[in-house]
């Protein structure tokens, strides 16, 4: 088969660059085409029971998370001019294109009696501008005197204040969201200019909009910082222009297409999409250095560059389509989770790792096609002193010293056991947001003050038309929303016996010490003025808390940004106290909001990658054993690369990083990476014991000698193309280059020192007839002389 292939790519390499050239022209058209995200993630499947219950919300209520919150504390609100400010503010809010609505101290609503309709009106306290103090005083009496906004819209004790900016959520869900938040950040920055007075932004559609054009700005850093130290290490290691210049090229290639498989699959640019184009330079950059020292090493034996391509395509291609496939692996197992953008992510890396290998196995070997024999300087590097001193060493500590390899070994295993004891599950709705920046600060300002901005909401169905309006239903609403006030991770909530409070107050003429629930001689006048007719397209005062047939009603609370154990526990401790006040044979009470999707999101996220990195152990492990025909050396195969995972895992738990969707993604992927090196040492083994007669020593050290020098380079490559990581502003993201980067840097050693230690320990019990001829051929150099047969015109 390679006799055909090598045939097919140096003999009609003009043909072959025509075609990849046409394909990618095509790819970098879709590239231009592709769009961000910028949607707020769904962790659940669409027929998961908490999305259902929360759509069901949704249709009924509408959207729980498109409200901008705009925080100031200032001791002179009520000062006429700084009063003003907030008032202009607030009303020029009201005018950009995008906002639907403004709520703020400045224009607050007070319910008023209309005897002679017999109804209720809404009426705003501050119909224009105030004029003089006086006003302003009198006024904001009114506003203090109406208790549903304390602590809502104001906070007495300490003049915090809150404007509330509900938004399109059409604009929201487009690109169009960054010019409507400019339009926004432009008012507000003009209000902090004249009045002094620092505005805190927060909310759901506020931080999502930022981290939307933060992963935009980080895709083109990471991009760009990894192809320079991808650039500048191949010139360290290989000294050669054409051994940076022609990988540079295939790495640009490989990006161009990873944003065309993004757009041609009708996918966006995510938080996990956007780390592919820096992470696909990296798998490229190992490739060709495994291609290119096999290349420089088969040139300097034989001084013939065409037998040397040749060779270089048969003898590292097998291998690395295994390497590339298992690495692919890595990242397709993600698409079991049934989470769009894991499986989104699962899809365009898979496809990108695969297409990689294509572009390295062909565009590699013509570029060189092309170019002049390697000068004596290019191949320097395969005799690199510091690097044949390191290896040596290592060889000596492999054949002496295996018992003490075997003692660190159960030692670092033990070690790494007991740190994965340590491992939490955790996260948080507003995940990974950099703890030093304003995102946080304003965030941490909203929960001191007002105690959060993430919904929380309670739906409760009476099961009865008009049940919501009963006396017993309004008291069993108001009982839980005292119980919702015992706990400090929630704000005020706000349901419809709120709405009843206030019509009574207002029938009193606003008095309010009449803030409080109706007695049965009072329900009879005061509830004939609210709204009989709740139709769907009607604007009246209940349709915010009730369905069209008043039998269901929500809660609305907001909750700090906690974790989601702590929201667990809450739930848990919640749900009997909701039970004791509805009973749940007369009403059916769900918990729903974001904060309770995120949650059991969580739950299901971590449970399903944990599923995949399982399957992902599974398919390799197979992948092995196909390829050895032993069960044996499958196994002894993944034990190098096993045991870095149960260090990531400790190093996790020792310095508390939690096991949360950002993190636990890790492990799939350094698996998939890591096991290439074990590939590419054991296949060479096989192929030495075939020419040494099973002399298993001599051919683990021809093995160790012939790839050591590229194991350590491409584990030095992806170490720091995976460091580049870190240098994002989000938590999950650091975490990912952290760990990687010490995952394969681990692997890298147990593959070096580990790997052939076994080998040599088990000896003949690894070597068997099956082991001689396995399913997978890799290597086998029987088939060299019809190879080196091989010719093609140069046109130099």
């Amino acid at each position: 088969m390679w006799k055909n292939v090598i045939s097919l790519i140096l003999r009609q390499r003009i043909a072959v660059l025509i075609i990849i050239g046409a394909s990618t022209l095509f790819m970098a058209y879709q590239a231009t085409q592709i769009k961000m995200s910028y949607e707020m993630a769904q962790m659940l499947p669409d027929s998961d029971t908490t999305v259902i219950q929360y759509n069901n919300f949704k249709e009924i209520f509408g959207q729980d998370g498109s409200v901008l919150y705009l925080g100031i504390k200032d001791s002179l609100i009520d000062n006429i001019d700084h009063f003003n400010k907030w008032y202009d503010l607030t009303n020029a809010l009201k005018e950009v294109d995008g906002v639907t609505e403004t709520v703020s101290l400045a224009k607050v609503f007070e319910l008023k009696r209309n005897d002679s309709l017999k109804r209720f009106f809404i009426d705003p306290i501050f119909k224009t501008r105030p004029q003089t103090q006086t006003e302003l005083d009198s006024l904001c009496i009114r506003v203090y005197n109406l208790p549903f906004y304390k602590n809502l819209l104001y906070n007495p004790e300490n003049k915090a204040t809150i404007l509330a900016v509900t938004l399109d959520k059409n604009k929201v869900n487009s690109k169009k969201r960054f010019e409507l938040f400019a339009d926004i950040e432009e008012l507000v920055s003009a209000y902090e200019s004249e009045s002094g007075v620092d505005v805190h932004y927060s909310g759901l559609p506020f931080i999502r909009t930022k981290m939307s054009k933060i992963i935009k700005d980080e895709l083109l850093m990471f991009t760009g910082v990894t192809i320079i130290i991808a650039s500048l290490l191949l010139l360290l290691f290989f000294r050669s222009f054409k051994a940076l210049f022609y990988p540079l090229i295939v790495m640009l290639v490989a990006v161009v297409w990873v944003l065309g498989f993004l757009q041609t699959l009708g996918f966006e640019i995510t938080i996990l999409t956007g780390i592919l184009p820096p992470l696909i330079i990296v798998l490229t950059v190992e490739n060709n250095i495994f291609l290119l020292n096999k290349y420089h090493s088969e040139y300097r034996s034989h001084k013939q560059r065409v037998k040397a391509l040749a060779r270089m395509i048969q003898r590292v291609g097998a291998a690395m389509f295994l390497t590339n496939l298992t690495t692919a692996i890595g990242f397709a197992a993600f698409i079991i989770t049934r989470n769009r953008l894991l499986v989104e992510f699962g899809v365009i890396a898979s496809l990108s790792i695969m297409m990689v290998f294509v572009l390295s196995i062909t565009l590699i070997p013509i570029f060189f096609s092309f170019g002049a024999d390697p000068k004596s300087r290019h191949l320097k590097h395969l005799d690199r002193e510091g690097l044949s001193k390191l290896i040596n060493f290592t060889e000596r500590i492999v054949l002496n010293n295996r018992t003490v390899i075997y003692i660190v070994t159960v030692v670092i295993i033990v070690i790494g056991f007991i740190g994965m004891s340590m491992l939490e599950t955790t996260g948080n709705v507003v995940d990974d947001i950099p703890q030093d920046g304003q995102i946080y600060e304003d965030l941490v300002f909203l929960e001191t003050e007002f105690n959060g901005i993430l919904p929380f909401e309670i739906m409760i169905d009476t099961k009865k038309p008009r049940g919501v309006l009963k006396s017993s239903t309004l008291k069993r609403l108001d009982r839980l929303q005292d119980t919702l006030a015992t706990y400090p991770e929630f704000s005020k909530s706000i349901s419809v016996a709120d709405v009843v409070k206030v019509a009574k107050q207002a029938y009193y003429n606003g008095d309010p010490e009449k803030y409080s629930l109706l007695n049965s001689r009072e329900k009879a006048f005061v509830m004939s003025y609210l709204p009989k007719d709740m139709g769907q397209n009607k604007r009246t005062l209940l349709n915010s808390f009730v369905d069209s047939n008043m039998q269901i009603t929500r809660i609305s609370v907001q909750m700090k940004n906690i974790s989601s154990p702590e929201i667990d526990a809450i739930k848990a401790d919640l749900e009997p106290k909701i039970n004791a006040i509805f009973n749940p044979a007369k009403y059916k009470v769900l918990l729903t909001g974001t904060s309770v999707v995120f949650l059991e999101g969580t739950k299901f996220l971590v449970n399903n990658l944990l599923l995949s990195l399982f399957l992902a152990v599974l398919v390799i492990g197979a992948i092995m054993w196909a390829l050895f025909n032993s069960f044996r050396m499958a196994a002894i195969a993944l034990i190098p690369n096993l045991i870095p995972q149960i260090l990531t895992a400790a190093l996790m738990g020792y310095y508390g990083i939690p096991l949360k969707p950002s993190t636990i993604l890790i492990f799939s992927i350094a698996l998939g990476i890591s096991v290439d090196n074990t590939i590419h040492f054991l296949s060479r083994y096989r192929m030495e014991l075939k020419h040494h007669n099973n002399d298993i020593k001599k051919a683990v050290i021809n093995a160790f000698h012939e790839t050591a020098n590229s194991m350590i380079y491409s584990s030095v490559v992806l170490f720091l193309g995976f460091s580049v990581f870190m240098l994002s502003s989000f938590g999950g993201t650091q975490s990912l280059g952290k760990l990687i980067s010490f995952t394969l840097v681990a692997a890298m050693l147990s593959n070096l020192v580990l790997l052939p230690s076994l080998i040599l320990s088990l000896n003949k019990r690894l070597i068997t007839k099956a082991f001689n001829e396995p399913f997978i051929q890799i290597m086998d150099e029987e088939n060299d002389e019809d190879i080196d047969e091989l010719e093609f015109e140069d046109k130099e």
